[in-house]
């Protein structure tokens, strides 16, 4: 009787064999499980990237269901280029970020204190207030100077005044109008350093009570950059305005 049935036994006992080599194979490459929650709501699982879930993440997931991987949604080509300018404008920032924060530690080992702040004001303040000085003392002198031109224009009253009274009347008049221009910018000058230390004064003050370097954000941009920082002034010699 076995010897009836072996022809139909050898058959599906070679079937057999394949299905446990291939069911063996498939173990050995373990197999990978795409699984998403498609656009409807549904979870959508396969042996392969998800068509229906290329706009959303997908999980991979091992043979015995545990996470080997997250898929990136696939991008378009505007979503790329919005994807790299949005990865350049948070580059910038941080660069800034950095920056402002180098700025503030810089400042404050400039001037760990008010009374060093000060003395930076007054240091800036010097030249230019020696400048204003001198400047009032020429235009004290050219006025001096006029006077005797004046008294001997009062014997021409009337009359043309001669050539080279006329130009010293004039040379005098121009140089005091000059100086009298170079103090009002001296003064301007005065005003736009005291501005510029007392903005900066209220900046530092955040950072000494506490405030992090590079936390102050736009405030401290507007502080710093209100006003330009200051050069000393150069002294005016006082000849330099006989021209």
């Amino acid at each position: 009787m076995s010897h009836r049935f072996a022809p139909i036994a050898r058959p599906l006992i070679a079937a057999a064999l394949l299905l446990c080599a291939g069911t063996l194979s498939n173990v050995h490459a373990a197999p990978q499980i795409y699984t998403c929650v498609a656009a409807n709501g549904r979870t959508l699982t396969s042996d392969r990237a998800i068509v229906e879930c290329l706009d959303r993440e997908q999980r991979v997931l091992g043979p015995e269901g545990t996470l080997q991987r997250i898929v990136p949604p696939s991008l378009t080509a505007d979503e790329r280029s919005e994807k790299e300018n949005r990865e350049r404008q948070l580059a910038a920032e941080k660069q800034v970020r950095a920056e402002a924060v180098k700025r503030d530690r810089s400042l404050m080992q400039r001037y760990p204190n008010a009374e060093s702040h000060q003395k930076a004001r007054e240091a800036a303040l010097t030249n230019l207030r020696i400048a204003m000085q001198l400047s009032d003392l020429r235009v004290r002198e050219l006025a001096g100077e006029r006077k005797p031109l004046q008294d001997e224009a009062e014997f021409y009253a009337g009359k043309p005044l001669p050539g080279k009274l006329r130009e010293r009347l004039d040379a005098n008049e121009g140089a005091i109008a000059a100086l009298r221009d170079a103090q009002a910018n001296q003064m301007a000058e005065l005003e736009r350093v005291n501005n510029f230390y007392d903005g900066e004064l209220a900046y530092l003050r955040r950072l000494w009570t506490g405030a992090a370097p590079g936390s102050l954000g736009a405030t401290a941009d507007a502080a710093a950059s209100a006003v330009a920082a200051p050069s000393p002034a150069k002294p005016v010699a006082a000849r330099s305005a006989k021209q």
